[in-house]
C-alpha cells in the first residue's frame, strides 16, 4: 500500500472507511505545522478544489500564539481576516501514527489568488522558480538531531523542564548499545515516516545525553522541507504516545546542542550535477565555486534564516561542532560550510542551522546566496585546513539581535526576498527579543537572589 495518494485513491480509501480525516497543514514562521483536521468527505467535496480558510494571524504571532504588533499583513487594525490554504495535492499522504488520517501540505494565498509573501513555503517556491529559469533543480537533505527524555511533555511542563530524565545517561555517539535503549521509540518513528512516504536512511546516537538523529534520503528541496516539517511534528506525536518527550531546541542544556546540517546540490534539466565537475578544482565546477562563494559572502546577511531564535546562538561555542568561523573546507567540520561527497554526490553542507530552524527559510536562503555568487561570478578562496575555530576569520552572528540587524540592513535580502518579507521576519526577531528582555531567568535568580 503506497504512502502517497492521488485524489481518486483517497476517495476509494474514504469510501472503504479506511481514511476518515484529512489534515490540511501550512508551515508557520517557526516551520511548525498549523491547520485543520477535516472530515474526508468535506475535503473531497469542497476543500480539494477550493482550499480552506485560516486566520491570517497564523503568520503574525509569537511562538506562544500571542497576537503581537508590527506586522503589515495582519493586525487588529486590519481585522485579522482570513487567507486561503490551498492544498498541494501532490503532497497527499497517509499518516500511519494517527488512525484513519491523511495529510496534505498547503500553499498560503490571499483571496485573489496571490501569494502571501511571508509564507515560508511561498518564500522557498520563489527561489525554486529562480532556479527553474536556468533549467536547474535543487536537492537537499536535512540532518535533524533531537534529545529524548523518559518524561512526558506534561510532566516536563509541570516540572518547569528541570531534572528531566534523558533516555541515555552517557554519550552514545555511534553507540549501538546506547541506541538500543531507545530503539523501540526510534523504530516507531522510522516506520511511521516510511509509512508517510519518506525514505529513511539510518538512525544513530549523538553526543548529548539521550541525543539521537534519524537521517533521510535527499530529495527535491520542497519535498525535503515538507518531509522535515512533518517528521518533526510526527516524532513529537509518536514520543507523546509512548509517554516520552523529544526536543529539537538548538541548545536545551550546556552540553552539545541539536544541529540541523543542510546539504544542498543542483542538477540541470538532464539530471546532471551543476556544482560538480570531474576536471574542476576540488571537484567543483566554475558555477559550483561561485555558488559556494555566495554562501560564504551572504552568511552574515542570512544568519537570521539559519538561526531564528534567542536559543539558536547558544550553540555557537568553540570546539562544539557548531560553527563560528565563516570558512569553507573539504570535509572539515570546524567550518560553517563543508564540502562533502564526490562526483555527482558532491554537495555543500551548511552547518550553521540548529534543530529549531525553519527548513523552508534556510533552504531559500542557501539558494538565494548561491545564485548571488553565480550572478556576480564571485571568486572562491582556498578551502580552510585545520581548526577554523582558531582561524581568526569573521564569525556568524553571535546573538539574535546581531543577526536581526544584519538581516534588516541587507540590500541583498531586500532584493531577493522583497522588503515585505525582510520587515516581516525582522519584526519576528524583535518580538522574540522584546519577550526575552522582559523575562527574569533562573540564571539571574540563582546568581542574585541572595548574593547581590
Amino acid at each position: 500500500m503506497s504512502a502517497r495518494m492521488t485524489l481518486d485513491e483517497l476517495r476509494d480509501e474514504a469510501a472503504a472507511g479506511r481514511i476518515d480525516t484529512v489534515i490540511i497543514a501550512i508551515a508557520d514562521m517557526q516551520g511548525r505545522l498549523q491547520g485543520k483536521r477535516l472530515s474526508a468527505r468535506f475535503f473531497l467535496d469542497e476543500v480539494a478544489a477550493h482550499g480552506s480558510e485560516g486566520c491570517n494571524y497564523l503568520l503574525a504571532v509569537d511562538v506562544e500564539m500571542n497576537t503581537v504588533d508590527g506586522y503589515a499583513m495582519s493586525s487588529w487594525d486590519r481585522g485579522y481576516g482570513d487567507f486561503v490554504m490551498r492544498p498541494d495535492l501532490a503532497t497527499l499522504r497517509r499518516v500511519p501514527w494517527q488512525d484513519g488520517a491523511a495529510l496534505v501540505h498547503a500553499d498560503v494565498l490571499w483571496e485573489d489568488g496571490s501569494d502571501v509573501a511571508p509564507s515560508p513555503r511561498q518564500i522557498l517556491r520563489r527561489q525554486i522558480g529562480r532556479l527553474a529559469e536556468r533549467g536547474w533543480t535543487a536537492f537537499a537533505g536535512t540532518e535533524l538531531e533531537f534529545i529524548v527524555y523518559a518524561d512526558s511533555y506534561e510532566d516536563a511542563w509541570r516540572r518547569a523542564y528541570r531534572d528531566l530524565t534523558p533516555a541515555n545517561q552517557y554519550n552514545v555517539d555511534y553507540s549501538l548499545l546506547g541506541g538500543a535503549r531507545v530503539e523501540p521509540l526510534l523504530r516507531r518513528i522510522r516506520l511511521g515516516m516510511e509509512g508517510a512516504g519518506m525514505y529513511v536512511e539510518s538512525a544513530k546516537g549523538e553526543c548529548n545525553l539521550g541525543q539521537h538523529e534519524i537521517a533521510f534520503r535527499y530529495d527535491e528541496v520542497l519535498t525535503t522541507c515538507d518531509n522535515h516539517a512533518l517528521y518533526k511534528t510526527g516524532a513529537k506525536e509518536i514520543a507523546a504516545q509512548d509517554g516520552m518527550a523529544i526536543t529539537f531546541m538548538a541548545k536545551p542544556n550546556e552540553r552539545e546542542g541539536n544541529s540541523c546540517h543542510i546539504h544542498l546540490s543542483l542538477r540541470d534539466a538532464g539530471g546532471r550535477p551543476v556544482l560538480a565537475s570531474p576536471d574542476g578544482e576540488h571537484g567543483l565546477s566554475h558555477i559550483g565555486r561561485a555558488f559556494v562563494a555566495g554562501q560564504q559572502a551572504l552568511m552574515r546577511d542570512f544568519t537570521l534564516l539559519y538561526a531564528p531564535t534567542i536559543n539558536s546562538y547558544k550553540r555557537y561555542q568553540p570546539g562544539s561542532f557548531a560553527p563560528t568561523a565563516i570558512k569553507w573546507g573539504l570535509d572539515n567540520r570546524t567550518c560553517a560550510l563543508r564540502l562533502v561527497g564526490h562526483g555527482p554526490s558532491l554537495r555543500i553542507e551548511n552547518r550553521t542551522p540548529g534543530g529549531d530552524v525553519n527548513p523552508y527559510l534556510a533552504v531559500a536562503g542557501m539558494i538565494a546566496a548561491g545564485l548571488h555568487g553565480i550572478e556576480n561570478d564571485l571568486p572562491l578562496e582556498e578551502p580552510y585546513t585545520g581548526n577554523a575555530y582558531a582561524s581568526g576569520a569573521p564569525t556568524v552572528a553571535r546573538s539574535l539581535r546581531e543577526a536581526a540587524a544584519d538581516w534588516s540592513s541587507s540590500a541583498l535580502a531586500a532584493e531577493v526576498f522583497g522588503k515585505e518579507v525582510v520587515e516581516h521576519y525582522a519584526n519576528n526577531a524583535r518580538v522574540e527579543l522584546d519577550a526575552y528582555d522582559r523575562a527574569v531567568t533562573d540564571w539571574e535568580l540563582f546568581r542574585g537572589f541572595e548574593r547581590l
